[in-house]
């Protein structure tokens, strides 16, 4: 069994993904896939440098991701192009580390990503875990975490599902704005279901 596990910036998605980890479960981040497809050699990375010149890469070739972003999300067309370049290479990488980790031992998969609505990855999928917190808990976790300006966390933001939304849309909810030892013990009890259901 597929779990999405999605979540707004700064909602505590991988923390919440290691304490099902830790519980047993299998996982994949899309963040950390889509990293893969743009490093150094790979196509979309150089699809990204060809549009937009050498001030989106490093000394060393890599990408710089800060740079991207901010032209990414100063320019909706921009945004859009990306995300029609990356998403369906994303999504293909994602089907290969889904089918790994469903031959392993783990109970049950979790799919991690911030964007499991909006890049249509929620078709891969069996049911969603949406992790919760106030968005002004967003805002401030992603300004201390990232470095980024007040007006980049609001672009990003507008840029995801809102948090009426993604409840909505989700089966399962996690609310991460308490403690680690309330959000652990959420996770304890939706194992223990997910384990039911995998073996159903």
């Amino acid at each position: 069994m597929i779990i999405g596990l999605t979540g707004g910036i700064g909602s505590g998605k991988s923390t919440v993904a290691l304490a099902f980890a830790e519980l047993g479960a299998a996982w994949v981040d899309a963040d950390d896939v889509a990293r893969e497809i743009v490093a150094p050699g790979e196509p979309a990375l150089a699809a990204i440098a060809e549009r937009h010149g050498r001030g989106v890469l490093k000394a060393d070739g890599s990408l710089d991701r800060a740079a991207l972003r901010e032209r990414i999300f100063a320019d909706p067309a921009e945004r859009k192009w990306l995300e029609e370049e990356t998403h369906p290479r994303v999504r293909e990488r994602l089907v290969e580390h889904l089918k790994r980790l469903e031959a392993g031992p783990a109970p049950y998969v979790l799919l991690v990503s911030p964007l499991l609505f909006e890049s249509g990855q929620d078709a891969l999928i069996e049911r969603c875990l949406v992790v919760d917190v106030p968005e002004a808990t967003q805002r401030a976790r992603t300004l201390a975490r990232d470095g980024v300006s007040p007006e980049q966390v609001e672009a990003i933001m507008a840029a995801q599902l809102s948090r009426r939304q993604r409840l909505s849309r989700g089966c399962d909810v996690v609310d991460n704005g308490g403690d680690r030892a309330f959000m652990r013990a959420q996770a304890g009890a939706l194992d223990a279901c997910y384990r039911l259901l995998a073996r159903a």
